[in-house]
């Protein structure tokens, strides 16, 4: 516009004449000055000058953390060396900056350089976003500070105890986050940090709150888990290497005891908060989430190759003392009436994760070496020391016997010095231990018998002793639970006739306190385990469940059971006015005598049945078939209903732990869920769940495939079906080997409960009889499951499969599921192979030995049907070397049973084995399991099986010594082993035939035919080899 400034300022100075423009006038000047780099160099100097006495260093700093400047400058002054850096025009700056101030001042550099960077991390960390992390600008700033930090201390120009000073003085506003980065980044050390805190007592009260703050994050799966699991580790790696460091670290020479307080301090706090937060029972509070966050740091692998194996020892010694003495308010009469309340099962699993890391650190014996010490030296908190027992004996299977030598010295010392406090103790544990049920401790009642039930007792010394004992147990009366007086009456202890009135004293004062808690002797049930926690059955319900158990006996052994032939006599009237009327229920008799009826009968044979209340009974029950009672169909749906409940219960249990299977070694979480398993399988149970069970000599198998109840067949299959798809989800995941041994803690369950003789009846069903219809994961399942047996065979009572195995009697567990595995025709020819093969694969994937495992006659088996089935595992071959047995391949959908068993044949692991005498299948073994073989339902066509005979005879067993199982070279030999098992073959049960419809007939069978023309071809070629002898004696005669 003509009349603007702008314009104007563009035109002449003259008149009429133009102005020239700006940048002419700097043209025509560049033009006519010449270069001077003298003059340069001093502007510049002038420039820097004038900046150095006009600077604010904090704001230098937070200037040179814009992104742009970052990128032009710092990351130079970082990347490059010394010398080059100190070319550098920023990093020349920022120092000659630093030391003009300091000299103005009349401070050393490095004191003034940390007290501005103090400020400036001070700075970053106002207001923040989050208690204990930096938000993302935060986290950007920090970082360009640490960059010119770490810059300043490779000139030497940063003091870096000044700055952990200078830091302290705003310690309320600091983000532990930042504390950790300016460890991570070298520029000072979290050791130097807590060192220069001037006061202990308030370093540690702000460390405390930070890790719980941190904490709290990692129990909320906060959005960066990396970065605080790092802090929270090397927090913790830093307060135990420095709070728990032996005396002869030559650190704690140079070190004042300081830091090693506030460590120690420090982590007493977190775990006593821990503690507190969980007997206050959280559910999803922000306390509870702190916990869960530092119950993980509680694990060897938290601190492995930073802290010293004794620092590390030390400080878990150290926790499992506080977790022990931790506020003990409880007096021993609290603990008395409210230990069942702390079983594994019932205790915050929080509580249970914390003592099992803590006792798989110290490992099972230190732990109990450690507790022993403890309850002898201080006072306790009874609700840890019985929950920390509880965990002990779930989680460590070998602790079982380190606690009863632990109790059984303490009684002896009880006994010595009269010392009751070592009595007290002793009495908790071992019912806390029994309360985990008998798989994992024996029963309470067992305890007790074996303890004072004879003459070499604890008590049987002298008559102090005797009055030590009726004193303690007397002082018991008014806290404990019922169940433990009725053990004590029911077991009393043995007592010499002279001192007979301290028993009939202690057991009136029992009775009466029973009376007074209204509890009467006579609801305790024949069958009935008296030290499960559970509460006591009424009468009815419980003589319906002991009528249940007693037929469930009688049918298996055909005898009156001893406890009824017991209670006809010493428990007359509870036998007389709940047991019999329960019995001798009418109803419609069956038009086939049942088990009922045959028990009912047998006791009125032997005169246990008064005959007013039998004559009672028969004409009720020919009433009840004159006129059908119009309910019976809805009473019978109710009592389905009834059961259906805790069997839901049961089913619910297992499908958490079925769930748990994606993660199989996380063993203490697994274990408690067993836990909780065991406990719905004893309320489905109901009061049948008989602790000392275990304790049986034998289990009685009925003649023929019996029959189980329906809920006992439901629990049963429930059970089994469990088992095998938890084996199956857990080895999709990871190997046997490295599974925990959720698989022994399941098989102890079931072995602990009167449910073992339907386990095994239905395990004889389906092998059995079922074999050739299961599923791969059935078989599978059940080869494991059989694995797991054998090796609980020694807690196991032997097993009477009557006509399975007349010849032997009695059969150990893996013996006895031998017998059920048979190779007469090809279906179950081929069975027994998959069979054999998976159990062998398991065994030898989780195992280091068999024998201990599994029957010899199954490996035998596995070694006759292989041989018999494949041409080429006849020829040696060369062992396969591998890292493990083909288990793997197995559970997959698409498993090849017969490459699976040939894998196995070959592998060297298993060849080693073959060696063993014991798994030599011997040419006796080979002939009986032969003459079993029916030719017309073989796998073998004819010729196939000539040529395997002859290959057996004439090349493998007749060739072999006789050390190795074969003939030695001597036709006679084999002959007479022939002729020999020919003739027990029909004189046993197994020329047979077992029909599940029919009673024992004897069959059409003769065995194997073929047998016989081996014999005869046998005999021929030993008659041709006598003539030959006799030719040649006669002619050397000439």
């Amino acid at each position: 516009m003509p009349g603007s400034p702008a314009r104007g300022a563009a035109m002449g100075g003259g008149p009429r004449g133009l102005r020239k423009t700006w940048t002419e006038l700097l043209a025509g000047r560049v033009k006519k000055q010449k270069y001077d780099p003298e003059r340069e160099q001093k502007l510049k100097d002038s420039a820097l000058k004038l900046l150095r006495y006009h600077q604010n260093m904090h704001d230098l700093l937070l200037e040179v953390e814009e992104p742009q400047c970052k990128r032009l400058r710092l990351s130079e002054l970082i990347d490059r060396d010394s010398a080059d850096a100190s070319s550098d025009r920023s990093a020349s700056f920022i120092r000659s900056a630093f030391r003009d101030q300091a000299s103005r001042l009349g401070v050393p550099v490095g004191v003034l350089s940390a007290k501005v960077f103090a400020r400036s991390v001070q700075q970053v960390c106002v207001e923040p976003s989050h208690p204990v992390l930096l938000s993302p600008e935060q986290s950007k700033k920090l970082s360009s500070l640490l960059m010119i930090a770490r810059h300043l201390l490779a000139q030497n120009m940063f003091s870096r105890l000044t700055f952990c000073q200078e830091l302290w003085k705003a310690q309320n506003s600091l983000l532990l986050e930042a504390m950790w980065r300016l460890h991570t980044h070298s520029v000072v050390s979290l050791q130097e940090l807590l060192q220069s805190h001037p006061d202990s007592e308030a370093m540690a009260m702000w460390l405390f709150r930070n890790l719980r703050s941190l904490c709290e994050q990692i129990g909320a799966s906060c959005p960066s888990p990396d970065t605080t699991e790092a802090m929270l580790s090397g927090l913790v790696q830093l307060l135990i290497s420095r709070g728990f460091q032996g005396s002869s670290d030559p650190r704690r020479l140079v070190e004042p005891e300081r830091l090693p307080q506030v460590a120690t301090d420090v982590l007493q706090r977190m775990l006593a908060f821990s503690l507190d937060t969980l007997e206050a029972d959280p559910q999803t509070t922000l306390d509870c989430q702190a916990v869960s966050g530092w119950i993980p740091i509680y694990s060897g692998h938290t601190c492995c190759g930073v802290v010293t194996e004794n620092s590390l020892k030390s400080f878990f010694s150290h926790t499992l003392t506080q977790i022990l003495t931790h506020k003990p308010v409880l007096k021993v009469s609290d603990a008395i009436q409210m230990q069942k309340e702390w079983s594994f099962a019932k205790t915050h699993h929080l509580l249970t994760d914390l003592h099992c890391r803590v006792l798989a650190t110290l490992g099972p014996e230190e732990s109990v070496g450690r507790l022993q010490e403890v309850l002898e030296m201080q006072e306790v908190n009874w609700q840890h020391v019985l929950s920390c027992v509880s965990t002990l004996v779930v989680c460590f299977p070998e602790a079982q016997q380190l606690v009863k030598g632990w109790v059984a010295s303490l009684m002896a010392r009880a006994f010595e010095s009269y010392h009751l406090d070592s009595m007290v103790t002793a009495f908790l544990i071992v019912r806390q231990a029994t309360l985990e049920g008998p798989y994992v401790f024996p029963s309470y009642a067992d305890w007790f018998k074996e303890s004072f039930g004879s003459s070499h007792g604890y008590h049987s010394c002298s008559k102090k002793t005797l009055v030590f004992l009726f004193k303690f147990l007397s002082d018991l009366v008014p806290w404990e639970a019922p169940r433990y007086m009725q053990v004590h009456i029911f077991h009393p202890p043995l007592v010499p006739s002279k001192y007979h009135s301290l028993l009939t004293d202690y057991i009136s004062l029992a009775k009466t306190r029973l009376a007074d808690l209204k509890v009467s002797l006579e609801n305790v049930g024949l069958y009935e385990d008296l030290s499960s926690p559970g509460d006591i059955a009424e009468r009815e319900s419980q003589a319906v469940q002991d009528v249940k158990k007693a037929i469930m006996v009688f049918e298996q052994t055909g005898k009156i059971p001893m406890p009824v032939l017991e209670a006809s006599i010493f428990r007359r009237p509870y036998y007389v006015s709940h047991f019999l009327p329960t019995l001798l229920a009418p109803r419609v008799l069956p038009e086939v005598p049942d088990p009922r009826v045959a028990l009912i009968e047998t006791l009125k044979r032997a005169d246990k049945i008064p005959s007013s209340i039998y004559d009672a009974y028969r004409k009720a029950c020919a009433s009840a078939e004159k006129q059908q009672p119009e309910n019976a169909t809805s009473a019978q749906r109710t009592e389905a209903d009834c059961a259906k409940e805790p069997l839901g219960l049961l089913t619910a249990a297992l499908e958490e732990l079925r769930a748990l299977m994606t993660d199989p070694t996380q063993y203490s979480v697994i274990s408690a869920q067993v836990a909780v398993v065991s406990e719905k399988l004893n309320a489905v149970l109901g009061h049948r769940n008989d602790g000392g069970s275990l304790q049986r000599a034998k289990i009685q198998l009925s003649v023929l495939p019996s029959t189980l109840q329906k809920q006992d067949q439901a629990v049963v299959d429930l059970l089994l079906t469990a088992f095998c798809q938890n084996l199956m989800a857990a080895s999709s995941f990871v190997p046997p080997e490295r599974q925990s041994p959720w698989a022994v803690l399941f098989v102890r369950t079931l072995c602990g409960h009167v449910l073992l003789p339907a386990v095994l009846t239905r395990l004889r069903q389906l092998l059995r009889h079922q074999g050739q219809s299961l599923s791969t994961s059935h078989v599978l399942g059940l080869a494991a499951l059989a694995v797991h047996l054998g090796e609980c065979r020694s807690m196991l009572p032997e097993v009477d499969p009557d006509v399975l195995a007349p010849s032997a009697g009695s059969l150990c567990v893996p013996d006895f599921l031998n017998s059920l595995l048979t190779c007469r025709t090809r279906d179950s020819l081929l069975f027994c192979m998959n069979f054999c093969t998976a159990a062998v694969s398991y065994c030898l994937c989780k195992f280091s030995a068999l024998r201990n495992c599994l029957s010899p006659g199954l490996i035998k088996k596995f070694q006759f049907v292989v041989l018999r089935l494949f041409p080429e595992a006849r020829a040696p071959c060369a062992p396969e070397h591998a890292a493990c047995v083909p288990w793997r391949p197995l559970y997959l959908p698409s498993a090849d049973w017969q490459r699976a068993a040939l894998s196995l044949w070959r592998r060297d692991s298993f060849q080693e084995l073959l060696k063993d005498k014991e798994f030599y299948l011997t040419y006796r073994d080979w002939v009986q399991l032969e003459l079993e073989i029916q030719p017309e339902a073989d796998v073998l066509s004819d010729m196939e099986r000539h040529d395997f005979h002859q290959w057996a005879i004439y090349e493998r067993y007749l060739p072999a010594p006789t050390a190795l199982g074969g003939c030695g070279g001597d036709l006679e030999e084999a002959c007479t082993v022939l002729v020999s098992e020919i003739m027990d073959f029909h004189q046993s049960s197994r020329s047979y035939n077992h029909s599940e419809d029919s009673d024992l007939v004897l069959g059409g069978r003769t065995g194997n035919k073929d047998i016989l023309s081996r014999l005869q071809a046998l005999r021929s070629d030993l008659n041709k080899v006598a003539s030959v002898e006799e030719s040649w004696a006669a002619g050397s005669e000439k």
